[in-house]
């Protein structure tokens, strides 16, 4: 039940594809905004600005899971798009092995590391306790944000982007229904929303791997596939732990700009916490457009086909642009309406604003480069490029740096919440250039491969 991208017209393969994807990660950002608003609502604006001073590092957590998750998963695309079904097979048999073994890792180093964490990051002494509940809770059940993303990639890796949508669909209702339960029922504050998300994620990861192993014959693992195969780990792992580590080193620079933006006080991170999920949810199109082109590129360069790839990169390009304009434009006129979903009634809504507006205003700018991002960073990874891509987590951390030191020499919010707009202009334009670099060393081998005698 998987869709062959060797062929056909890249931008509808690319389009269709995509939107799926797209509401998958839409509703994942509404799902984590649902908490933010019960949490806001229910628990009071100090437990907001507690959730949001731990969003980069849940953000960390996250970017780890997918990052191995896809990574593990760019093998079964170049191997389905080769036409090996074994191969196929026992690559996501390995990519399960695997993933148990990185959910044992992350969730030991992050439960050990959180407490000092929090303190390097400044949060502040009258939200700590409520963010401390909430990340610790997060931490406890990483292995279901691994388990979900790495079925869901898998999945996409054979060109299903539907029901890794369907899955993520139910658990965002259930995620609902469980964070009215345990805040407003159960009182359990900040880490009854993390422990909602957690659930809820579960689900969906559970039902993922259910649906692979009734429905779909060409991942479904045979007896004996469920071992650990040398050439398939060393492969798995030299694209996901590239694709990790350049995730947990953007992550890093994103806790360096929340530290920056801590020191303001809570007031500072509620407004800064309520416009950054006005902006996650206008960029859901972003690491769609992303895990796209790891399906896409996956399977095209599997077949050997670098034209179509770069055929395909130019079609994402063009979808991304006018999505980001629009997405801009939205992102400014909705702010003011929504950022008031976070607070009740009682809450002076004055205070807050000027913070959320800067942090809005600075990033608008910058979707076009935050798209180019994912879009050249997943090409390459397709392509079997992880370790380049590292090059672009170290431009992101060391812009997220620039902007957090100077902040502090001038005293100057602006800058620490312009972290993210000097991190994705510097990376986007990196990214690109490195693109342009595998696309022509990746097109002459494939044809010099093609000229050799068999």
């Amino acid at each position: 039940m998987g869709l062959k991208m060797t062929s056909g017209k890249p931008l509808t393969l690319i389009f269709k594809f995509m939107v799926p994807i797209f509401f998958g990660y839409l509703f994942q950002e509404l799902y984590n905004m649902v908490d933010t608003v019960i949490v806001g609502r229910f628990v009071g604006p100090n437990a907001l600005a507690a959730v949001g001073s731990t969003g980069t590092i849940v953000f960390m957590i996250l970017g780890l899971a997918i990052g191995l998750a896809t990574g593990f998963a760019v093998l079964t695309s170049q191997r389905f798009g080769a036409g090996d079904a074994e191969a196929t097979r026992r690559s996501f048999a390995n990519g399960i092995l695997l993933s148990l073994i990185s959910i044992g890792v992350l969730t030991a180093i992050s439960l050990l590391l959180m407490h000092p964490i929090l303190h390097v990051m400044s949060t502040p002494a009258d939200i700590y306790d409520d963010a401390y509940a909430y990340i610790f809770t997060i931490c406890a059940g990483c292995g279901t944000i691994v388990f979900y993303n790495f079925f869901a990639a898998s999945l996409r890796a054979i060109g299903d982007s539907r029901h890794p949508l369907y899955f993520l669909v139910l658990s965002t209702i259930l995620n609902v229904v469980l964070d009215l339960f345990f805040i407003i029922v159960l009182k359990l504050g900040t880490m009854g929303a993390a422990l909602a998300t957690n659930v809820s994620q579960g689900t969906s990861a559970v039902l993922c791997f259910l649906y692979i192993m009734r429905r779909v014959p060409s991942l479904r693992p045979q007896k004996g596939d469920f071992r650990l195969r040398k050439g398939y780990t060393a492969q798995q792992l030299n694209i996901g732990i590239p694709m990790a580590l350049q995730f947990g080193i953007t992550a890093s620079g994103t806790m360096v700009m929340q530290a920056a933006i801590n020191i303001y006080g809570s007031i500072a991170v509620g407004g800064f916490t309520a416009a950054s999920k006005v902006i996650g949810l206008m960029t859901s199109a972003m690491p769609a457009f992303g895990q796209t082109m790891a399906a896409y590129v996956g399977q095209n360069y599997g077949y050997g086909d670098m034209n179509r790839v770069h055929q395909g990169t130019k079609a994402a390009m063009l979808i991304a642009t006018i999505y980001s304009v629009a997405a801009g434009v939205l992102s400014v006129v909705l702010l003011p309406y929504v950022i008031r979903l976070f607070f009740d009634a009682g809450v002076d809504l004055t205070a807050y604003m000027p913070y959320a507006r800067i942090y809005c205003y600075e990033s608008v700018f910058f979707y076009i480069p935050l798209s180019m991002i994912f879009i050249y960073r997943n090409t390459m990874q397709g392509c079997g490029y992880g370790k380049t891509t590292l090059a672009l987590g170290f431009m992101e951390l060391g812009a997220r740096l620039f902007a957090a030191v100077l902040s502090r020499q001038l005293h100057s919010y602006a800058l620490a919440a312009g972290g993210d707009a000097f991190a994705w202009g510097a990376a986007g334009v990196l990214a690109f250039v490195l693109y342009l670099v595998v696309r022509k060393r990746e097109t002459i081998r494939l044809s010099r491969k093609k000229a050799s005698p068999v």
